[in-house]
C-alpha cells in the first residue's frame, strides 16, 4: 500500500503534463514553430554568479549569498593562456585541453577542446542528491544504500544509458543543471565508496576531427518541472522538438496510438492445433512428408532433432501427446517458411494455383508468394487432415483481433515478432487495418550473420559483401560481436541499400503493415568504426540510424517505433519500448542463466506460443525492485519534456505482467504517468 500512496503523491507533480482523456484520445497543444522559438529564448534558469579556479577546475556557483561547488577539484595543474573578463574565463592545460567558460543570460557556456589529450575527465560531481534521466527518470539520494550498492564502480556509456542529455545536482536551496552538448564518446563512472558521486569523461577518438565537448550549466529551482525546463528549451532551440500532432500532419495514423494498448501478438504458427485432425496426421506423417521435413530442417536451430525423435515415437504409437503435437506443428510451420520446401516427389500434385506459382520459378517468387505456395503444397498432401487454407491460424490471430474490437478496444498497436508472420497471414494484417488498429513487424539492422537462419531472419542479408566488408571494427582491430555474441555488428552507414531492398520485398504484394518497429536504433548503442575502408564516428553512426528511421516514417508513411527511446530519436519516432521499464539486470546470472533460480526470466525459444522470456511472470530481487520499480525514486523527467512528442512504454522483455507481485502497482503507474500497457 505504501508504494501506491507514493504513486498517488506523484499526481501533483505531473498534472500539468498528463493529457490522456477518458475516451482514449489525447489533447495535444498545437504549438507553432514561432511559438517554440519565442519560448526557447525566454529565460529558463535563475540568475547566479560563478567563480572558477583554473588550476583545479573547481567551479563555484554563487546565488543569494550561497556558494555551492558545481564540480569537485581536479589535481592542481599549471595553466597557460589565462584570460579573465567580467563574464568569461579561458585557459589552457598545456598538451591536454583548452577551456572556455562564458556567462550567458541565464547559463554558463562551458567548452573544452583537446590539444592532444585522448580523453579528459570533467566534471566530477558530488551532491546531496541527483536527478538523472535513467529511463523515465530517477531521483538518487547520495547516501541511499540501495543506489550505492547498485551503482558501485559502474561505468555507463552516456549515449546508451541516459535517455536525455542532462543531469541535475541538488544543492540546497537550488539545483544545478548540466546540459550535455556533445553526447558522443562520453562515459560516466560512479564512485559510491562514501556516497554516490560520479565522474564524466569524454574521449577524443583519432578518427573524429571534432576535438571538443562541453555543457550548458543552469541554476534552477528544485521542482522537477524547473529542472527539466532548460533542457526542453535547449531541444526546441536546436529544432529537435516535434509534437505527435505535428507528426500526425504527415501521417494521421499516428493518432491511432492515442489511448492504445501495445500488444505483441505471437501468432507465428500458420497451422495450429485447431486446424489439424490428429489421428489422421499421425498415420500420414511417417510417409514421405515426415522424412522430408527431417531432411529439410537438418542443421537448423528450429527443433529438427526434436521432430526426428517424435517421428520415430509416433510410428510406434496409436496416439500423440501434447508435446509431440507441438513438435510436429513446429516442424510443419518452420518447413513452410523455407525456400526449399517444394519437392516434386513429396508434392506431386500441387494443384492449379500451386503449379502456376511453381511455373514462375521458386527463385522469382516474393516472400509472400513463397508462403502462399508452401501452404498450397502442404494442403495438397494433407487434404482433409487439415481445415480449409482460409482457416489456418485464424483462431489465434484474426479472430483475436475481432474479439478485441468487439470488446470495445478502439485503438491498439499490434506488434508481430517477425514480418514473416504477417506475410504468412495477410488476413490478420488486413483485419487489423479494417478495425482501425496499427500493425507492425519487428525489424532490425543491428546484428548481421554470414548465413541465413529462418529463426533470426533480420540478421541475414542476401548481399554477402555486407558481412565481409561492412561490419564494425574496434580501435584494437577486433570486430564487435552481434547480439548474444552471434555474428557481428553492421555499420549503419553502409546498410541503406539493403534496408530498401528488404522493405521493398516485404511490401511488394501489398501487405497492409501501417507501422514499423525498428530494433536498437533508439537505444543509443552506437559505435566508432575503425575499419580502414570505412572509418565512421559515433555521430555518423547515429546520423545513419536517424536516416533509416526517417525512411520508414517519411518515405514509407509508417508509424515508427524503436527500442529504448533515447531522445535523439524523438523527432522521428512516434513510440518507444523501454523508457518506462528497461531491460532489468542483463548481467545477473540468476535472471539470465540459472534456470533453477526463481528469478530466471525464461528463454527465447518457443515452438508454439509466447516464449517464456516474455510470458513467464517472475519476481525480481529486492535491490532491483527498489531501483527499477519503487516510486520513491521515480520521476517523470522524460514525460515533463516529451509527453506530447512521443509515447513511451515498457521494454517487451518487461511487459505489464512480467514482474510477479507488481502487476497492480505497474498498472497504477501507467495510469498516473500516461503510459500505455504492453502485453503479450
Amino acid at each position: 500500500m505504501n508504494k501506491r500512496i507514493a504513486c498517488i503523491c506523484a499526481v501533483s507533480l505531473i498534472t500539468v503534463v498528463l493529457t490522456g482523456c477518458r475516451d482514449g484520445t489525447m489533447t495535444q497543444p498545437l504549438t507553432t514553430k514561432m511559438q517554440q522559438t519565442e519560448a526557447a529564448v525566454q529565460s529558463v534558469g535563475e540568475p547566479f554568479d560563478f567563480e572558477v579556479d583554473p588550476e583545479t577546475f573547481t567551479l563555484m556557483i554563487i546565488k543569494d549569498g550561497v556558494r555551492v561547488p558545481a564540480s569537485i577539484s581536479l589535481p592542481k595543474t599549471p595553466v597557460t593562456n589565462l584570460i579573465k573578463s567580467k563574464d568569461s574565463v579561458q585557459w589552457t592545460y598545456p598538451g591536454q585541453v583548452s577551456v572556455s567558460i562564458v556567462k550567458k543570460t541565464d547559463y554558463l557556456d562551458i567548452r573544452l577542446n583537446s590539444l592532444g589529450a585522448e580523453q579528459f575527465q570533467w566534471p566530477s560531481v558530488k551532491a546531496d542528491s541527483y536527478m538523472l534521466p535513467l529511463g523515465e527518470g530517477k531521483v538518487i539520494p547520495a547516501g541511499d544504500a540501495n543506489w550505492r550498492t547498485f551503482l558501485k564502480d559502474t561505468d555507463y556509456t552516456w549515449s546508451e544509458s541516459f535517455s536525455m542529455d542532462f543531469f541535475a545536482l541538488h544543492a540546497n536551496p537550488f539545483s544545478i543543471v548540466y546540459v550535455v552538448t556533445n553526447k558522443f564518446n562520453d562515459e560516466v563512472h560512479f564512485d559510491t565508496s562514501e556516497s554516490v558521486q560520479f565522474q564524466f569523461t569524454h574521449a577524443f577518438p583519432s578518427i573524429n576531427t571534432d576535438k571538443s565537448y562541453g555543457f550548458r550549466l543552469y541554476v534552477t529551482g528544485n521542482d522537477p518541472q524547473d529542472v527539466v525546463r532548460p533542457y526542453k528549451s535547449y531541444v526546441k532551440e536546436n529544432g529537435n522538438y516535434v509534437t505527435l500532432e505535428e507528426k500526425a500532419k504527415d501521417n494521421p495514423n499516428i493518432r491511432k496510438l492515442y489511448g492504445a494498448p501495445q500488444i505483441y501478438l505471437w501468432s507465428e504458427s500458420i497451422l495450429t492445433d485447431a486446424d489439424v485432425i490428429w489421428p489422421k496426421l499421425r498415420a500420414l506423417l511417417p510417409s514421405s512428408l515426415g522424412p522430408w521435413l527431417v531432411q529439410l530442417l537438418s542443421g537448423t536451430d528450429d527443433g529438427s532433432g526434436e521432430f526426428a525423435q517424435v517421428l520415430k515415437q509416433i510410428s510406434k504409437q496409436d496416439y500423440m501427446d501434447k508435446y509431440q503435437k507441438k513438435a510436429v506443428l513446429n516442424a510443419l510451420n518452420q518447413g513452410m517458411k523455407m525456400k526449399g520446401f517444394y519437392s516434386p516427389s513429396v508434392f506431386p500434385n500441387p494443384g492449379n494455383e500451386g503449379q502456376k506459382l511453381i511455373d514462375l520459378g521458386i527463385d522469382n517468387l516474393s516472400e509472400e508468394k513463397l508462403y502462399d505456395l508452401n501452404k498450397l503444397l502442404l494442403k495438397s498432401v494433407l487434404q482433409d487432415v487439415v481445415t480449409a487454407l482460409s482457416e489456418w491460424g485464424q483462431s489465434d490471430s484474426t479472430d483475436l483481433i475481432k474479439d478485441m474490437s468487439s470488446s470495445g478496444i478502439k485503438n491498439a498497436w499490434i506488434g508481430l515478432p517477425n514480418w514473416a508472420d504477417g506475410l504468412m497471414n495477410p488476413q490478420m494484417v488486413n483485419k487489423a487495418n479494417q478495425v482501425g488498429y496499427l500493425i507492425a513487424p519487428y525489424d532490425s539492422y543491428h546484428s548481421i550473420q554470414q548465413t541465413a537462419d529462418i529463426s533470426w531472419n533480420t540478421a541475414f542479408f542476401p548481399d554477402s559483401s555486407l558481412f565481409e566488408n561492412s561490419t564494425i571494427t574496434r580501435k584494437d582491430g577486433t570486430k564487435v560481436s552481434g547480439f548474444l555474441q552471434r555474428g557481428l555488428k553492421l555499420n549503419p552507414t553502409l546498410a541503406m541499400p539493403s534496408v530498401e531492398k528488404r522493405v521493398a520485398g516485404i511490401l511488394q504484394d501489398g501487405i497492409g503493415f501501417n507501422s514499423w518497429f525498428v530494433d536498437c536504433d533508439a537505444t543509443g548503442e552506437i559505435y566508432d568504426d575503425y575499419s580502414p575502408a570505412h572509418p565512421t564516428t559515433q555521430q555518423q553512426d547515429l546520423k545513419a540510424r536517424m536516416e533509416r528511421l526517417s525512411y520508414f516514417a517519411k518515405e514509407k508513411k509508417m508509424v515508427v517505433g524503436s527500442e529504448g527511446g533515447n531522445d535523439y530519436a524523438s523527432g522521428v519516432i512516434a513510440f518507444a519500448h523501454g523508457i518506462e521499464s528497461p531491460i532489468i539486470a542483463w548481467g545477473d546470472p540468476d535472471m539470465r542463466k540459472n534456470k533453477d533460480s526463481q528469478y530466471y526470466v525464461g528463454g527465447y525459444y518457443s515452438p508454439n506460443g509466447i516464449p517464456d522470456k516474455y510470458s513467464k511472470a517472475v519476481p525480481i530481487k529486492p535491490l532491483y525492485e527498489k531501483v527499477y520499480s519503487d516510486p520513491t525514486y521515480s520521476l517523470p523527467l522524460y514525460k515533463l519534456v516529451y509527453n506530447d512528442a512521443i509515447i513511451t512504454t515498457n521494454h517487451w522483455e518487461w511487459g505489464s505482467y512480467k514482474i510477479k507481485g507488481e502487476e497492480a502497482d505497474r498498472m497504477l503507474y501507467g495510469l498516473l504517468y500516461n503510459v500505455p500497457p504492453l502485453y503479450h
